[in-house]
């Protein structure tokens, strides 16, 4: 027996191409204390770029896997940064080695929002589900879910000084939660349309909402349930008339709802933008509010402080009663101001950027200036610098970057014939790239292109251009050679002739043209040096538009694909009629001949590629390719494989002799356009309508078909289950709270372990057993049984410890998830042994944590068993004691630690920075109280 056909796998090998994803925000980051307003965190497909906007260079790039980036939020401490993606999932990345070590797995769809709250202790998550989920970052845990809106979410908003959440969602709502009970106390409903942003403003007791029309909708907070200050117990009785509160006391026992805060409509600002608010954000210290549509402008507004308005509202009542003044006379009437909206929150200026607008970030820094990072819609990021100090507001653009990416997508690549350059075009440039370094060598201006190729030579590159042009390029000068009108319509494709002193191409006006290569003296030269041009030689008259030309190696044919969904081929010689292939349903979008002439493949709109023989042009073979139309096809050189790309956003590699898919190469997140296989066939460039040029490389991995067949069957059981319905917990009803983590394929082998790991604990607990026995009957020492290997593996540890080391492996985000998938038949087990690790002082926090949760879901069957009784009855009493054991080292230490604090302030006359802070706004807070309470009696 033969041996069998050897494929070698190609793998990605790097993203390029792209500056910034639309399908995701921008945010500000800081890089090992690096200055603020430096380094900008961009999504890249499914990873994450680092741009220094200075140098305009990528300095860091965080490793994504499949999914696309949905939304990013650094942390407040801007060590870390949390990530969203498509299918749900968070993963925090640390800025300082762009290291991922923590997942989070809950939401069902893409996730749309993230929020850290103040100390970046906890995050809270809003997703496409509908669903809010609040995690633990420090016990890298979930907390729980919040349901109770219809619609994606928005935004999502920890309040600094009190343990609520503010959500808003595209169901019209803006729903404020209390964390401790976890259930929604109100719900506003004072917009018609979707709210697309939320901001908090003034000391958290104003909130501004953008939603689907030009109005900025404010409400005013009162905060109902204030706690007291140290020895001020009078405070509760002034507190209606301190917070403005108009409703009486008696109503508020009524609603229950509005014992922690009551909203009210204070009013609405125009934006200049007519249509929806896409974005909305404000500063850290929320002085500047900005937001923008689907436009290219952003607005910019100042929200002034409580002395700047004291002083605008002198100089209006100043005015009024010097109008009033003038037009009464000597009857001076009391005059009264209004404080408007507009009093509070200013406009400074808009931003016109240079494309639409996807997302921005921005900070104020210390003299005032406020930097802006703009994400565009064209694949660009833009930075500018307003001056906000001054009367006047000067805004000037200081960085931008375009150099390392296309403004639209790339229809058309080319590989150099020494496989070193790759050529790629769009509507508005052409770029050529290093392919080992990915750095662009050359940026030129050019029309929309849809065919390239390099000329014998990689001196010079020819583009075909939607207006029927060809356009040659010079690459040493980056200048444009010449512009030729060869079709009337546009030129779909052009191959060069395998004697390589020539070209045809083909476009829609009906015609195939024969161009001949000609060195033409450079009229513009000084030293009359020679140019590149083409001469027009022959002309092919066909009955239907040209979508696909090519010649075959042996240069024998011409191969021609027609809007009628056949391919004739002629003769090149004589440009005789040879032979039609007809069978596609659709037209044939592109075509490819193999190295030996022997074969033709074709690529459909059909979702189809059929395998022609060129001698009489039998159909071999169709094979359903993709899942929408076929875009592009080629030939890996001196074979018979080729790779065909779809729009179904995957690339895949066949065998023509043996007609076998071998392998799909999956990464793109839109439409691939166009691909390009190098002369060695080592390296493969792909296009896509997400922005990104994808680069693929062979290995010297060999691929057998039937691993890659059950591989594939079992990522699809692996998507599957993860797809399942939620477990449900015996006795809970589904309100508005519940579990935070999601069924996956890693919570289910996580059981699994466990389970394996009580099955072994079993088996070896019976042996021992077995042992004690046959040593009484024997009435003297036997020699113990063999051990499990898996224990002697893990250093000759007991069977109890073995079951704790494979629990303390499971992730902490997982834990509960794994713990709900467990048969109730293991849980006696896990008890019995919980008991046992509880009054040897083993895990005490982690044990307690999975004692509860499984207390919580098995609670009938554990309380009717009463097998079970002097189990629980023992860890009773061990859990008690050790978690006041636990809890008493904790105060001791912290009582330490103050010790301490208190010795070095004594020592070195100074107080910590974060007390004092606290101490004066203590102080400023009690003033302003007073302040107030003597302007209400006044």
């Amino acid at each position: 027996m033969g041996l069998t056909k050897q494929y070698l796998r190609y793998t990605a090998s790097a993203v390029f191409g792209v500056i910034g994803s639309q399908k995701a925000n921008i945010a500000y980051v800081t890089l090992r204390g690096g200055e603020r307003g430096r380094y900008v965190a961009v999504a890249a497909c499914e990873h994450v770029f680092v741009w220094d906007i200075r140098k305009g260079e990528k300095v860091l790039i965080l490793q994504g896997n499949k999914q696309e980036v949905t939304y990013l939020c650094p942390s407040p401490d801007g060590i870390h940064i949390a990530v969203g993606y498509e299918d749900g999932s968070i993963r925090i990345f640390s800025l300082l080695n762009g290291e991922s070590n923590v997942t989070f797995n809950g939401h069902k769809a893409e996730v749309t929002v993230i929020k850290y709250d103040h100390l970046g202790a906890r995050l809270v998550s809003g997703s496409k589900d509908t669903d809010v989920i609040v995690w633990d970052v420090v016990n890298e845990c979930g907390l729980y879910r919040l349901k109770g809106h219809k619609d994606a979410i928005t935004q999502t908003l920890f309040l600094k000084t009190k343990n609520l959440l503010v959500t808003s969602s595209k169901d019209t709502f803006v729903k404020w939660w209390d964390l401790e009970t976890q259930h929604c106390f109100k719900t506003m409903v004072g917009h018609c349309s979707e709210v697309w942003g939320l901001v908090l403003l003034s000391d958290e007791k104003r909130i501004i909402s953008g939603s689907a029309d030009s109005e900025l909708r404010a409400w005013d907070i009162n905060y109902l349930q204030e706690g007291k200050e140290i020895g001020e117990p009078e405070e509760k009785k002034t507190k209606g008339l301190l917070g403005h509160s108009e409703e009486p006391e008696g109503e508020v026992d009524e609603n229950p709802e509005e014992r922690i805060l009551s909203c009210q409509k204070a009013g609405s600002i125009l934006r200049e933008g007519r249509n929806r608010v896409v974005s909305m954000a404000t500063d850290l210290n929320s002085k500047i509010l900005a937001c923008h549509g689907t436009d290219s402008l952003l607005e910019v507004f100042r929200v002034l402080s409580d002395n700047e308005i004291n002083r605008i509202m002198e100089r209006k009542l100043k005015k009024a009663k010097k109008k009033a003044k003038l037009q009464a006379g000597e009857d001076e009437e009391e005059v009264v101001v209004d404080r408007s909206l507009q009093d509070e929150i200013q406009r400074i200026s808009s931003i016109k950027a240079s494309s639409k607008i996807r997302s921005f970030d921005c900070f104020l820094s210390p003299n005032g200036d406020l930097k802006v990072a703009l994400l565009l819609q064209n694949n660009t990021v833009e930075v500018f610098v307003l001056k906000t100090a001054g009367k006047t507001s000067e805004c000037t653009k200081t960085a931008r970057l375009t150099i390392g990416g296309h403004r639209t997508d790339v229809r058309t690549l080319a590989f150099s014939s020494d496989n070193i350059a790759v050529l790629s075009a769009s509507a508005e440039t052409v770029k050529v790239w290093n392919r080992s370094t990915l750095q662009v060598i050359r940026t030129m201006a050019c029309e929309y292109a849809l065919c390239s190729l390099f000329v014998p030579g990689d001196r010079q590159i020819i583009i075909g251009t939607k207006n029927g042009k060809l356009q040659i390029f010079e690459l040493s000068s980056g200048i444009l050679l010449e512009t030729v009108d060869a079709h009337e319509g546009a030129l779909w494709s052009i191959s060069l002739s395998p004697d390589q002193r020539g070209i045809v191409s083909g476009g829609a006006d009906k015609m195939v043209k024969f161009w001949d290569f000609e060195l033409v003296k450079d009229e513009n030269s000084v030293q009359n040096s020679k140019r590149l041009t083409v001469n027009h030689k022959r002309t092919l008259q066909l009955d239907e538009d040209v979508l696909c030309v090519r010649y075959s190696p042996n240069q024998r044919l011409l191969a021609v694909s027609l809007l009628d969904c056949t391919v004739k081929l002629f003769y090149t010689d004589t440009l005789k009629f040879f032979l039609s292939l007809y069978g596609h349903k659709l037209p044939v979008l592109c075509l490819d001949i193999s190295h030996d002439s022997a074969l033709i493949a074709t690529g459909s709109a059909d979702r189809n590629v059929k395998i022609w023989g060129l001698d009489f042009g039998d159909c071999h073979r169709s094979l359903f390719a993709h899942d929408d139309s076929v875009m592009f096809l080629q030939f890996v050189q001196k074979t018979h494989l080729f790779f065909t790309a779809g729009k179904d956003k995957k690339i895949k590699q066949w065998d023509a002799d043996k007609f076998e898919h071998i392998q799909t190469l999956e990464g793109h997140h839109r439409e691939v356009w166009c691909l390009a296989v190098s002369p060695s066939g080592d390296h493969i460039v792909s296009s896509s309508h997400d922005k990104s040029l994808r680069l693929w490389e062979r290995t010297r991995e060999p691929i057998i078909l039937e691993e890659e067949k059950e591989m594939q069957r079992e990522a699809e059981f692996e998507e599957s289950v993860g797809k399942g319905d939620e477990p449900v917990v015996p006795g809970e009803t589904t309100g508005e709270a519940s579990l935070a983590g999601k069924k996956t394929i890693e919570t289910i082998k996580a059981a699994e372990r466990i389970m394996e790991a009580l099955e072994l604990y079993r088996e070896e607990s019976k042996k021992l057993e077995e042992h004690k026995t046959a040593c009484e009957i024997a009435g003297k020492q036997l020699p113990p049984p063999t051990m499990s290997t898996i224990l002697i593996a893990f250093g000759n540890i007991s069977p109890s410890r073995y079951v704790l080391a494979v629990i303390r492996k499971v992730k902490s985000s997982e834990l509960e998830e794994s713990l709900l998938v467990l048969p109730f038949s293991y849980v006696p087990d896990l008890l019995t042994l919980f008991n046992e690790y509880i009054q040897n002082g083993l895990e005490v926090e982690l044990i307690c944590r999975c004692l509860f949760f499984l207390l919580r879901i098995h609670f009938g069957q554990i309380t009717s068993n009463q097998m079970l009784l002097t189990v629980m009855d023992s860890l009773r009493t061990n859990t008690i004691s050790r978690v006041k054991k636990i809890r008493d080292v904790l105060g001791f230490n912290m009582a330490g630690l103050q010790f301490l604090q208190r010795e070095i302030e004594s020592k070195e006359d100074v107080t910590f920075f974060a007390d004092a802070t606290d101490r004066f706004e203590d102080k400023k807070r009690k003033r302003k109280k007073r302040e107030r309470a003597i302007l209400a009696i006044a």
